[in-house]
């Protein structure tokens, strides 16, 4: 998962841009960078870190145009590798700076077509070079020095039967104007906002819009699944489809865990979606237990606290704050390497005691991935007095990898996979684990949004939205490993 975004503006983006990024910090914590361009000419700072380690006074001043295009990198591959933080560029056509949040599911077939057929060279791991140089490719079939409209877009529909998987990109061509597509599921999100200056309109495509919120743009819409957006120089905007309309099915991790809960993507609010997801997992624990003996609901911060609150009110119990948290630690979900992750969640994550003892208490968190932070958690509870501990996910158990962006890690890793939930329980150290049902989370998801039915719920039902190379999902569970990880860190 990564954040992008795209701004044409009246005046120089780098500094929106940034602060734009730092809004999306919590999408990618492992490379940042910006890309700007003064008509033809292009400045570019990315590297290793978080937005605000990777940029400063002096390398932001080197940052002039009025449009660019910024990143913040999540690897779904593992790796410390600067060679593979974003924009990417290349030089030929016109010369294109790309920006990628997702993840393409073909890249194998594709760096063969690349290298046998376009002739082109591939440098890093990363299917995001992959994809600007597909891009790139479709773009000089034009064979013209000047760039239409209709031939970006021509390229973006040659793009879209090559290119199988989950993205949504924004791109910049100098003396053009900004890209910004998505794959024709829709599974990863990107949203257009715009402001009014004067008599006309600047511009701004971001995976969330919580970033257009920052600097006053009203959220348009969403770029369709399949659809094509131009921003030109001059301010003028284009739109296209440039796919087969398919069913939209969003990922619905990013309503659980990754977006955040001000943002709204697909016309669903995911403060709301939260809220129902917490409802309906309160009507499934008093199903299961009608007459519970829980004292309190405590959320883990800072993701399931908007489940938490109606959860414990439809239950009739306290809401409490009974964990302090580290601001200035990561999220522990991201964390390359298992001893990393259980060293993150003491540093993270301190228990007031008062809060805990001689209570029978239930746990709310987002969801349950490796089973790591639930575990140390628990034990946390239990040191701070408790006694019991119950768990609760507001999503159903993670049991597979999801292969369109998101690092579920191979599946043997996952704490769920080939588990019952009394085998989780007993994992974890609980009393009891309770978690949402698939259909009430599609349900709490789509309630925002009638038009949508349907959502990428691969990793919690193994249904896969797209075709896939022969062998991949074996080579994703070496890939992922955290031995995998290690090796490449």
């Amino acid at each position: 998962m990564c954040g992008v975004i795209g701004i044409v503006s009246h005046n120089n983006v780098a500094s929106t841009i940034y602060e734009c990024l730092t809004v999306l910090q919590h999408r990618g914590q492992d490379a940042a960078g910006i890309a700007t361009c003064d008509y033809r000419k292009i400045a570019l700072v990315k590297d290793n870190g978080l937005v605000r380690d990777v940029f400063n006074s002096e390398n932001v001043k080197k940052l002039h145009g009025n449009m660019g295009i910024g990143h913040t990198r999540y690897p779904t591959a593992g790796g410390d590798n600067r060679l593979e933080s974003q924009p990417f560029y290349v030089n030929s056509p016109y010369g294109i700076v790309l920006a990628h949040n997702g993840n393409l599911v073909n890249t194998k077939q594709l760096r063969k077509e690349l290298f046998e057929q376009d002739r082109r060279h591939i440098n890093t791991g990363s299917d995001s070079e992959v994809l600007l140089n597909v891009l790139a490719h479709e773009l000089q079939k034009n064979n013209k020095i000047s760039l239409k409209a209709d031939m970006v877009f021509t390229a973006i529909e040659a793009l879209n039967k090559r290119c199988i998987g989950g993205f949504a990109v924004v791109a910049m061509i100098p003396g053009h104007g900004i890209i910004g597509f998505r794959d024709p599921n829709g599974i990863r999100p990107l949203v257009l906002g715009r402001k009014k200056i004067n008599d006309s309109y600047e511009y701004m495509l971001a995976s969330e819009s919580v970033a257009l919120d920052l600097h006053g743009y009203e959220l348009v819409n969403d770029v369709a699944p399949g659809e094509a957006v131009l921003i030109g120089l001059d301010g003028k905007l284009f739109r296209q489809q440039c796919s087969e309309v398919k069913q939209h099915t969003p990922c619905i991790f990013e309503f659980v865990y990754f977006s955040r809960e001000d943002s709204i993507i697909d016309d669903i609010s995911v403060h709301k979606a939260r809220l129902r997801m917490g409802e309906t997992l309160a009507d499934k624990i008093l199903e299961d237990m009608p007459d519970h003996d829980i004292d309190v609901v405590i959320p883990i911060p800072d993701t399931s606290r908007t489940s938490a609150i109606p959860l414990a009110h439809r239950l009739g119990v306290k809401f409490r704050e009974g964990f302090v948290k580290n601001r200035y630690i990561g999220r522990t979900f991201i964390m390359p390497g298992q001893e990393e992750r259980v060293k993150s969640v003491r540093r993270k994550l301190n228990a007031i005691d008062l809060e805990f003892r001689g209570k029978t208490v239930l746990l709310v968190d987002d969801s349950i991935v490796r089973g790591t932070t639930s575990t140390q958690i628990i034990q946390m509870a239990r040191e701070a007095g408790a006694k019991k501990v119950y768990f609760a996910s507001a999503a159903p158990p993670v049991r597979y990898p999801n292969v369109y962006g998101i690092d579920m890690p191979a599946a043997k890793e996952l704490v769920a996979f080939n588990r019952n939930e009394d085998e989780i329980c007993e994992i974890l150290g609980a009393d009891h684990v309770f978690y949402q049902t698939l259909d009430d989370l599609v349900s709490a998801c789509s309630d925002g949004n009638k038009n949508i039915t349907k959502f990428d719920t691969s990793c919690f039902s193994n249904e896969y939205i797209t075709e896939m190379d022969k062998g991949y999902l074996a080579q994703l569970e070496v890939n992922r490993s955290d031995k995998a990880k290690q090796n490449l860190a």
